[in-house]
């Protein structure tokens, strides 16, 4: 857009002289001042206008370092067990006193943590690779392919998802690589969906034509341009996965089918503490609880925080 000495421009205009998506700001004098904002930059500045968002932030964080930096700091012994002090009420030395095989349960927390954070994340990986892929392959090439591909992501979600974990951790020994594995393969399937109807619109944009024209390969296309330009939408709905595995950890620890003692995820600490709810042993069940609570609030904030920062470089597309 050319302007001329003396003209004006409303304020807010964007200037597509700078760009595809470039924001430019207006002085007083109606006259573009300063350089174009970048989709990224823009983006972050949504994020931290958040305060919620925010605020899920650095209490994510503050969970990392507590059950991973934490045992460094105050060590325990989470192996051995001491009937000496079993159900321990909260004191000197035991801060949130001990379980029923007398672990220490601030240090058992800390354990428990590293777990849940570690199968939540890995899990969360896990499920954007296989979800965006093939998303992206069913989206791309569309026709028999994608209605193959997608059929059975259908299939898959027709069948309820704790229904299915429930069946596979009865027929292995759960385990921390284990319980990544399965709760992977089994959260794909929401990212898929919605990596495909990305794919649906950005196959017939004119640059990924241009590629087709040019001779380049449909999985170039794939890789360089479909891929790419839905890695917003991927990186928000990861950090709902995150959650959404916490979550699942937690159903099955609380159910018994967790990670085998003495390792522990705070489900089975929660599920253990529930055995002595009449006894008014609450340091067995709240620490726990306020924990899967904390940690899950914290990443859906963050996710909401992403997802609004998301919607804004679209816009500005």
């Amino acid at each position: 857009m050319t302007i001329r000495p003396g003209e004006g421009i409303p304020a807010g205009v964007l200037d597509e002289a700078h760009g595809e998506g470039a924001a430019v700001a207006v002085s007083s004098t109606g006259l573009p001042v300063g350089k174009a904002k970048s989709m990224f930059r823009l983006g972050f500045e949504v994020f931290i206008q958040n305060r919620l968002a925010i605020v899920g932030f650095i209490v994510l964080v503050l969970a990392v370092l507590f059950c991973f930096l934490g045992p460094v700091l105050y060590p325990t012994d989470q192996v051995t067990v001491n009937l000496e002090n079993v159900n321990l009420p909260p004191g000197p030395g035991h801060p949130l006193g001990t379980d029923q095989t007398g672990y220490d349960q601030f240090g058992r927390l800390m354990v428990g943590g590293q777990v849940s954070l570690m199968i939540g994340f890995a899990a969360a990986i896990i499920a954007t690779i296989v979800g965006t892929i093939w998303g992206a392959v069913a989206g791309f090439f569309g026709g028999w392919v994608d209605a193959v591909m997608m059929r059975i992501v259908d299939a898959i979600l027709s069948i309820p998802i704790l229904f299915l974990l429930l069946f596979l951790v009865t027929i292995v020994k759960p385990s921390v690589p284990v319980m990544i594995f399965v709760l992977g393969l089994t959260a794909w399937l929401v990212p898929a969906r919605l990596v495909r109807g990305e794919s649906l619109t950005l196959r017939v944009r004119e640059y990924v034509q241009a590629v087709r024209v040019m001779g380049g390969t449909s999985w170039h296309a794939v890789l360089r341009h479909i891929m790419p330009n839905v890695i917003g939408t991927v990186i928000v709905n990861a950090t709902f996965q995150v959650a959404d595995a916490i979550l699942l950890i937690a159903y099955l620890g609380y159910l018994g089918l967790g990670i085998s003692p003495p390792a522990t995820d705070w489900g089975g600490m929660l599920s253990n503490g529930t055995a002595f709810v009449f006894t008014n042993y609450w340091w067995l069940i709240y620490p726990p609880g306020f924990a899967i609570i904390i940690v899950v609030v914290a990443v859906n904030l963050v996710g909401d925080g992403l997802r609004d920062s998301v919607e804004v470089r679209l816009q500005r597309r």
